[in-house]
């Protein structure tokens, strides 16, 4: 079952629920109970396995791994 993203008009909490595709209508915030919700748009997560890892930078644009991480910190490198 997929998991979904709401948020609650009345006080404003989101939440997250887990349910069938077809039960949009019948969810109810968990901590006001109001029935005034609507569904977020979120970014599905995505699970790799197998392969070799991709090669990646550092936050500094480094190819090799830093020794304290992290080497940056609003823009400036550390290094």
């Amino acid at each position: 079952m997929p998991i979904y993203d709401y948020a609650c008009a009345d006080c404003g909490r989101s939440f997250e629920q887990m349910h069938e595709m077809s039960a949009h209508s019948q969810q109810k915030c968990p901590s006001c109970g109001s029935s005034a919700v609507s569904k977020l748009i979120s970014v599905p997560g995505l699970i790799r396995t197998g392969g070799k890892p991709q090669g990646g930078q550092t936050c500094c644009g480094r190819t090799e791994r830093c020794d304290k991480p992290p080497c940056s910190s609003e823009g400036q490198c550390h290094r």
